[in-house]
């Protein structure tokens, strides 16, 4: 029996991280974007074990101010596409306002340590959003492109099959043969 679930990444990885500091005893506020702030000193042993401890979901402390910028880039643009409300902003704006720093400079910073861009970090965002939508929902193509903030059904099929070498009809049958496959008949 193969079940499909939905899962909501950024409400998983904070109820992980609180459980784990509540058991270490540390007195925390959870900020957004992959922040913590500790209330008074984390001891040396304390900040390992805990380290330990959220490594073996993959949750790392970053001590690098670039990487820890990077990831905080990478958490708001994810935020940026998944909430409806921010459909319309700019994400030049969106990110140099929440990450308190000019857009050149996380640009920069992302260009560098990711050798990559911001604008093509969120076309690759999209994709793996509109794949995830395709295989676990039942909205349309065009559904899928207008949550996604695309202009247009063309536009998001294009970048998909940039990305991908597929049309997103071509993944959608491949995919749903794909569970039709692994799926024994008649369960």
């Amino acid at each position: 029996m193969t079940l499909f679930v939905k899962y909501d990444f950024n409400l998983a990885c904070k109820t992980l991280l609180k459980e784990h500091l509540d058991a270490f005893g540390i007195s925390y506020t959870l900020g957004s974007l992959g922040e913590v702030h500790i209330k008074g000193k984390l001891p040396e042993e304390q900040r390992q074990a805990l380290a330990s401890s959220l490594k073996r979901y993959g949750i790392e402390i970053l001590d690098d101010q670039k990487i820890t910028l990077v990831e905080r880039i990478k958490n708001a643009i994810d935020e940026l596409l998944k909430d409806e409300k921010l459909k319309s902003v700019k994400v030049s704006s969106y990110l140099a306002d929440t990450l308190n720093y000019s857009y050149a400079h996380l640009s920069s910073i992302f260009s560098e340590s990711t050798y990559t861009s911001i604008e093509n970090y969120i076309i690759l965002r999209k994709v793996d959003l509109a794949k995830e939508l395709i295989c676990n929902t039942d909205l349309t193509l065009t559904e899928i492109a207008f949550q996604l903030n695309y202009s247009s059904v063309a536009h998001l099929s294009g970048q998909f099959k940039k990305t991908t070498g597929l049309t997103p009809s071509t993944f959608q049958r491949i995919m749903a043969k794909k569970t039709n496959y692994t799926t024994p008949s008649g369960t």
